[in-house]
């Protein structure tokens, strides 16, 4: 048998680790590493147009399927352009081991052409950021880089010369056992005892939960059924937690809706599970709060806590649900779900009155009819500006949909190369990407991977020919909006000249059935909406001093449109509300 050279070592412990793609950019210097790759059956490489798209793709993946997932970039500027999906994917806790390519070894530090320095380049994107010098460093090196990807959830870099990568693997290596999964992590007794004591003792108690109650909606149920909490939501708790949820009284935060603020601010203790929620103007300063999280370095930097526990949000809710006494009064709770359908009944209306014949389209009326046309089991990935706003609002969590964005770095451009990850893992679900022109356009070359893959992503293109959220936040900010603009093409014909289906909708009344015939149809398909760029209104009582970003920094008002089924989920929930 043939010896193994280093790059051939690497892609098999990587095999073994899980991984069943790498998404990446050819070049000289990953030659041996794509070598390597062709001639191992359990592996496929996945050519896109854009390492940033490689690397938006990997984070993707590891968010739907929860393994390791792994991207590369040639030597200089080919890893350098992975660096922002990487910087998404490791504030999205998403494992993804990225191959860094780099130019010859006897080479570095002498300016040679290409020459970066890739293991100080991603340390601030990564939990692990090493180069392999010598062939002896492997296969420790890769085996330690895949365990700090794995076991604190995010990116590890490993930076490896071309040359280095054509060498013999060592004579004697060893191969250690790959922990390919996380434990639960239970709280100590004296925390539980600590957390109990502070439950039972408080009359009225709020949940607010982040994405760290992924896999935990049973026990959240269970737990706020008992103690008669409300229980709102950050954005990305929102596709675990708003389902079959009985307690929700809506989401905090800018894109916020219902009375989620009310119910975490008039409460006696407020427990933040599995949430890093940034925009603490939204929390209260003056409520007893009490934080679980499975991650000890967020517990207590966005506000003051009365109690940390260390733990993973399901395990602690199972110790805590029969040590807790059930409460009996509902009068907070009953109070807190009228208050959310109120202000669901208030906001509606704004974009209910004759939308069906509003030109050009509302793109609250888009999304809604979006979420309802969809399947049951889609994945839809969602572009940051104004995407945000109606996945927010408009699409319904059920259990078995995915909802992944750039919920936390906030980079634009990552719908469509996230799309191209999660369809990559699953070619018979059905993966939406709602995409805004400007993302869209940024990495629009990636559109053929689509088309070279035979990847059947729809593509849902809110097209208001703007960059809509920077020129709501100029708006605000008391400046006339400049910049902003964008002259587009006819999209639908773009996307036909490349071979894909494509339609342009300009009327509400062929939006459903051009909707209905994409995602009919067998393959990639984009479906160009002409939307209205000036769909908000925005409420008077925004200063500009209040926004930042994508925060908003002193006022639970925010955007006035419409909040779709969400508004049906709440009048169902007043049902169990006692009649006085």
């Amino acid at each position: 048998m043939a010896k193994q050279n280093v790059a051939e070592q690497f892609i098999d412990i990587l095999v073994r680790a899980g991984v069943r793609r790498m998404y990446g950019v050819v070049g000289d210097s990953l030659n041996p590493v794509v070598d390597a790759i062709r001639r191992n059956p359990a592996i496929d490489w996945v050519h896109v147009r854009h390492e940033e798209t490689a690397a938006f793709a990997a984070g993707a993946e590891a968010q739907i399927t929860g393994r390791l997932a792994a991207c590369a970039g040639s030597c200089g500027p080919g890893n350098l352009h992975l660096i922002n999906g990487l910087y998404d994917a490791h504030r999205s806790m998403a494992p993804v081991l990225a191959l860094a390519s780099h130019i010859p070894s006897g080479e570095i530090g002498l300016s040679y052409f290409q020459e970066t320095h890739p293991d100080r380049l991603f340390q601030e994107c990564s939990h692990y950021s090493e180069m392999i010098s010598n062939p002896k460093q492997m296969p420790r090196v890769l085996q330690t880089a895949i365990q700090h990807a794995i076991g604190q959830s995010g990116v590890s870099v490993v930076t490896l010369p071309g040359d280095v990568a054509a060498e013999p693997a060592p004579d004697k290596t060893f191969e250690s056992a790959l922990v390919t999964s996380r434990p639960t992590i239970r709280p100590g007794d004296a925390e539980l005892d600590r957390l109990v004591e502070l439950i039972d003792k408080a009359t009225t108690v709020t949940l607010f939960c982040g994405s760290g109650t992924a896999g935990a909606h049973a026990e959240v149920m269970e737990f706020a059924g008992r103690i008669k909490s409300p229980v709102g939501h950050a954005l990305r708790g929102k596709e675990w937690i708003q389902y079959d949820n009985p307690y929700d009284v809506g989401m905090s935060g800018l894109l916020g809706y219902g009375a989620a603020y009310e119910a975490t601010h008039e409460c006696d203790l407020l427990i933040l599970l599995g949430t890093d929620f940034p925009y603490n103007a939204f929390l209260p300063d003056d409520v007893m709060t009490a934080q679980i999280d499975v991650r000890p370095e967020v517990l207590g930097r966005r506000c003051r806590l009365n109690l940390a526990v260390w733990g993973d949000v399901r395990e602690t809710l199972r110790c805590l649900i029969p040590r807790v006494k059930e409460k009996t009064d509902r009068r907070f709770l009953d109070r807190m779900l009228r208050k959310h359908a109120d202000a669901l009944e208030g906001v509606v209306r704004a974009y209910t009155r004759k939308v069906e014949k509003h030109v050009p389209i509302h793109p609250e009326y888009v999304a809604s009819v979006l979420d309802e046309v969809a399947d049951e089991d889609a994945v839809f990935t969602v572009d940051t500006g104004m995407c945000n706003v109606w996945a927010a609002r408009y699409i319904s969590p059920n259990g078995r949909r995915r909802i992944i964005g750039s919920f936390t770095h906030g980079s634009m451009a990552n719908a469509l190369p996230m799309a191209i990850g999660a369809q990559s893992t699953d070619r018979d679900r059905q993966v939406i990407s709602m995409s805004g022109d400007g993302g869209f356009t940024m990495l629009m070359g990636d559109f053929l991977t689509l088309v070279q893959r035979d990847l059947p992503v729809k593509v849902v293109l809110f097209n208001n020919s703007s960059l809509g959220m920077v020129e709501l936040e100029m708006l605000v900010a008391g400046l006339p909006a400049y910049g902003t603009t964008d002259v587009n093409p006819d999209f639908a014909a773009v996307a036909r000249a490349c071979g894909v289906f494509g339609v342009r909708v300009e009327k509400p009344k062929h939006l459903a059935g051009a909707l209905r015939d994409a995602f009919r149809h067998n393959g990639p398909a984009l479906v160009d909406v002409v939307t209205d760029p000036n769909a908000l209104s925005i409420p008077p009582k925004i200063k500009a001093e209040m926004v930042t970003g994508f925060a908003l920094s002193a006022s639970k008002m925010v955007l006035d449109g419409g909040v779709g089924r969400m508004l049906q989920m709440a009048r169902s929930n007043l049902r169990n509300v006692p009649r006085p």
